[in-house]
């Protein structure tokens, strides 16, 4: 009596193991096509936010904010929290004054949100300066300087290679 009993519950554990390996392979086929959806959605939105943002901020006549381009804003799915990345002419060194003077204007770049893109929801941004562009910037650099490097090189007649 024992032994049967330890089978069938091996049995339907295994069996209602399988129908949850079963559903979810299931549901992940629906939402590859729902999440490619939702990321086009997530990528239109966020170009809407960034040209919103971008021309308030031209509107706005502010020393601080001069030369300030919006770079881009990623903001989630459910529209709770937008990250709006900047770049500007004065650098990391100016990065501090800009996002305070982001910071003030805030609540108005949220209202002009909230009024042109007519959504249900208006994300609460925060704003961060773009690494990327700025790490491009240093990678070209690098390169500019190598290159330059390489050219000194050749022309004084030495040669660069480590081969004795």
């Amino acid at each position: 009596g024992e032994r049967c009993s330890g089978i069938s519950a091996w049995n339907r554990s295994r069996t209602s193991s399988f129908s949850v390996v079963v559903m979810a392979r299931n549901q992940r086929r629906t939402t590859r096509a729902q999440d490619r959806r939702r990321h086009e959605r997530n990528a239109r939105l966020s170009e809407t936010l960034r040209e919103v943002i971008a021309e308030e901020l031209a509107k706005l006549d502010d020393d601080r904010l001069t030369m300030v381009t919006i770079t881009s804003v990623d903001v989630d799915s459910e529209m709770n929290h937008g990250i709006v990345y900047f770049d500007s002419l004065q650098g990391t060194d100016g990065d501090a004054k800009i996002v305070e003077a982001l910071g003030e204007y805030r609540k108005r770049l949220q209202h002009e949100i909230a009024v042109q893109v007519k959504s249900r929801r208006t994300p609460v941004l925060q704003f961060k300066p773009d690494e990327t562009l700025r790490a491009a910037e240093r990678i070209d650099a690098v390169l500019r300087e190598d290159a330059r490097r390489r050219a000194a090189g050749e022309s004084s007649g030495g040669s660069t290679s480590d081969h004795g």
